[in-house]
């Protein structure tokens, strides 16, 4: 059945639809909720009326381009996307709801918007007791064997993505692979001002990376990457893919997979790089976590959302657009990068652990931002 799209023609009565929608997902996920078919056909039927679900994240061609469209076609229920970086997203909604207004159902966000904004701002209500389709609240479904809810109390944050995380990415033609094994080959003179980076000198990946740095390495190696090295910043993360392509700077710190992918396709030379010697070797939970705004203005079209979502349906289309590892373990991951899937035994540095996101890389940033302010 996938792949189908139901066509609803504009004659037929809603309870018709209803009808025929159950018939049409008869066998699927929406079709089986632990609560009985009757409840859910309720919960589907409540989520039409509300009109749509609105939902906000990063920029993304996977959310656009195929997760909104098999959505609606699935259930019925148009999705608004608002993109844009977490930081503008918390700053719009703190500022609607300044003025009474409520606009967001779901939040695809990162780890420290989530953990920080989100969470820790109270913008948020309790996930766990809307999950109730089967194949999302059984446990054998999931590597962890249940649900992980990344938050303190378990109840408010979903975390459905567990990949080795990429360290960097060369451009071959002007970078040999074994000129790049160990984490000092990133301080060789020959890449001064080769090297790009998300601006890490604001709340996002490229401060996170440099966190990571000096936990994993230490404040010299930091300052030698950041600052003697005069890596080439930005906030926009498509120009780092346009420098990495072109060859201006061939090494780039925190280009994403899902930019880099259509150039490697277009035939330019580019190599993923998952470790170097020295550096313990990442996991995370890019690239998204989930939570349901409170005081949502489409309550039950959001939980709709986010049982699909998290079903095996939603999360392998997006796990394969995107090119992440999910903690399901339904999904044949062939897709992925061999280098993307965590290895038995092997230990991780966990760069979405819920202590190091509101502790520890809080207070390793802060370390970097005054490294970089003194230089």
């Amino acid at each position: 059945m996938r792949g189908t799209i139901l066509m609803m023609p504009r004659s037929l009565p809603f309870a018709w639809f209803g009808l025929l929608l159950a018939f049409w997902l008869s066998g699927s996920a929406l079709a089986q909720p632990a609560a009985g078919d009757k409840e859910w056909q309720e919960i589907l039927n409540a989520a039409n009326k509300e009109g749509k679900v609105v939902v906000a994240g990063s920029p993304d061609p996977v959310m656009r381009n195929e997760i909104i469209p098999k959505f609606t076609a699935r259930t019925g229920i148009p999705l608004e996307f608002i993109a844009g970086r977490s930081s503008q997203i918390v700053s719009r909604v703190e500022t609607e709801r300044s003025a009474g207004i409520y606009s967001v159902d779901v939040f695809l966000a990162g780890p420290d918007t989530t953990a920080v904004d989100l969470y820790g701002n109270k913008m948020i209500d309790p996930l766990k007791p809307l999950l109730v389709l089967p194949e999302v609240v059984d446990g054998t479904k999931w590597k962890t064997g249940k649900l992980w809810f990344a938050d303190p109390e378990e109840r408010f944050v979903v975390r459905p993505f567990s990949s080795v995380a990429t360290l960097l990415f060369i451009n071959t033609d002007h970078v040999k692979p074994e000129e790049m094994r160990s984490y000092k080959d990133l301080l060789n003179p020959k890449w001064k001002a080769k090297i790009s980076t998300e601006d890490p000198s604001t709340t996002g990946a490229g401060a996170n990376m440099a966190a990571r740095f000096y936990t994993q390495v230490g404040e010299e190696f930091v300052k030698g990457l950041y600052i003697d090295q005069k890596p080439t910043s930005t906030r926009e993360r498509r120009q780092m893919s346009d420098w990495l392509a072109r060859g201006t700077q061939p090494i780039c710190l925190n280009c994403r997979e899902d930019d880099v992918r259509p150039l490697v396709k277009d035939g330019f030379k580019i190599l993923e790089i998952f470790e170097l010697s020295g550096v313990p070797g990442t996991v995370n939970g890019s690239p998204w976590l989930l939570s349901l705004a409170n005081r949502a203005p489409h309550p039950k079209a959001a939980q709709v959302f986010a049982n699909w979502i998290l079903s095996k349906e939603g999360l392998e289309i997006y796990a394969r657009g995107y090119g992440s590892a999910t903690l399901r373990t339904d999904i044949n991951e062939s897709y992925l990068n061999p280098g993307n899937l965590p290895k038995a035994g092997v230990k991780y540095f966990d760069d979405t652990d819920w202590k190091w996101i509101v502790t520890g890389r809080h207070e390793a940033r802060e370390k970097v931002w005054k490294l970089l302010k003194a230089r």
